[in-house]
C-alpha cells in the first residue's frame, strides 16, 4: 500500500482496459490524515487533493497551497449551502451536487464570481434513502435543470451500496452520463477503483490505501 503502488495499479488497470496512460486522475483522499502522512505524499509530488469538510480543508490546505504549487482540491463530502462561499473559494472541482436548492444557490455564486469549479453530480445509483444524491431517474432532467441555470457540469459521482458488486453502478453512472454528453465520471474508491477504471471512471478516490486507516480518534 502507498501513493507508488496505488500509481502502479492504476497504470496497471488503464493498460489492462485499453485506457491511453494517464487517462484516469488520481484523487488522494486527505480527510481526517494526519498532516506528516499527507505532507509525505506532496513531498512525493502528488498534487490532486480530496477532503469532505469545508472547515476541515479551510484549515489545512492554505497553507500547503503556499509550500507546493500546483494542488488542486476536489470537494467530496456532503456540501451544506451555508458552507457554498468558503467551499467555492477553496475547491477547484465538487463532486457533490446532489440537489435543486444547492444547485440554485450555486448558479448565483458563480453568477457573482464569475469562475466556476468542475461539477460532477451526484447520483444515488442504489436509491438508498439514508445517502445524499439524485435518484437515476431524475439525473438527465437534473442535468439540465443545471445546464439552464449556466453551470457547467464536467461528470458525474457515484458511491455504490456497501457490500454490492459495484460494477452495475457504475454502468448505470456511465449511461447517464453517455446520454447526457458528459466525460467525466467520478467512481472508484480504494477497495474497488481497478473495477471502476475497467467500467470508464475518469476520477477515482482513494484515501485509506494511500495513506493508511484513518484514526476518528
Amino acid at each position: 500500500m502507498g501513493l507508488d503502488d496505488i500509481k502502479r495499479r492504476i497504470a496497471a488497470a488503464e493498460a489492462a482496459s485499453g485506457r491511453a496512460a494517464g487517462a484516469v486522475t488520481l484523487i488522494a483522499v486527505s480527510k481526517v490524515q494526519p498532516e506528516g502522512r499527507v505532507e509525505a505524499v506532496l513531498d512525493a509530488g502528488h498534487r490532486t487533493f480530496g477532503e469532505n469538510y469545508v472547515q476541515e480543508a479551510a484549515a489545512k490546505w492554505p497553507a500547503w497551497r503556499d509550500r507546493f504549487p500546483g494542488v488542486e482540491l476536489h470537494m467530496i463530502g456532503p456540501l451544506q449551502t451555508n458552507k457554498l462561499k468558503p467551499a467555492l473559494e477553496l475547491f477547484d472541482a465538487i463532486h457533490t451536487l446532489d440537489r435543486p436548492s444547492l444547485a440554485q444557490k450555486l448558479a448565483r455564486q458563480v453568477q457573482q464570481r464569475g469562475t466556476c469549479p468542475q461539477l460532477f453530480v451526484q447520483v444515488n445509483t442504489g436509491a438508498e434513502p439514508q445517502k445524499a444524491g439524485i435518484l437515476p431517474g431524475d439525473a438527465d432532467a437534473f442535468v439540465a435543470d443545471c445546464q439552464a441555470l449556466d453551470l457547467t457540469i464536467r461528470g458525474l459521482m457515484c458511491i455504490p451500496p456497501e457490500d454490492a458488486d459495484p460494477v452495475p453502478h457504475f454502468r448505470t453512472l456511465r449511461g447517464i452520463a453517455a446520454r447526457n454528453g458528459l466525460a467525466g465520471l467520478s467512481m472508484g474508491m480504494s477497495a474497488d477503483f481497478e473495477t471502476a477504471i475497467a467500467e470508464g471512471a475518469t476520477h477515482v478516490r482513494v484515501g485509506s490505501a494511500i495513506f493508511g486507516a484513518r484514526d476518528y480518534g
